[in-house]
């Protein structure tokens, strides 16, 4: 028996910039790419605060994962990628609001630069329960 990967997309987060997908299914579980915080329309805004990048970025991950037929509460695992690890307590306080009660594995991973110059990029593996 043949389990075709299928492949997510929404209008609700940045469309790809190269070969890859926001996302990428297998059966219940849902694989999400990184994210970083510009907006669905494809507007950059590195220049913005970390908090407004951090609270983009995660609600590009959650509309990915919304789209996939997941909700936050069935995200399995987190792995953010924070520039300057004096952000990671800022990037904890807006990912808890966000996240509400659902409490996933996760990583945050202090780095000295992302693409664009942005500050957060984060991705994250859910299920569908299907």
């Amino acid at each position: 028996m043949t389990t075709l990967i299928e492949q997510i997309s929404t209008t609700r987060a940045p469309a790809p910039a190269g070969h890859y997908a926001q996302a990428t299914a297998w059966r219940d579980l849902v694989f999400v790419s990184g994210q970083l915080p510009h907006h669905a329309a494809g507007t950059h805004m590195s220049d913005a605060s970390f908090e407004i990048q951090a609270r983009q970025a995660v609600a590009n991950l959650l509309a990915v994962v919304t789209e996939a037929g997941s909700n936050p509460e069935r995200v399995l695992r987190v792995t953010a990628y924070v520039v300057g690890v004096e952000n990671w307590p800022v990037f904890n306080r807006i990912y808890a609001e966000l996240f509400g009660a659902a409490k996933p594995a996760r990583a945050v991973v202090p780095v000295p630069e992302l693409h664009h110059g942005y500050l957060v990029e984060i991705e994250a593996v859910a299920s569908r329960g299907i």
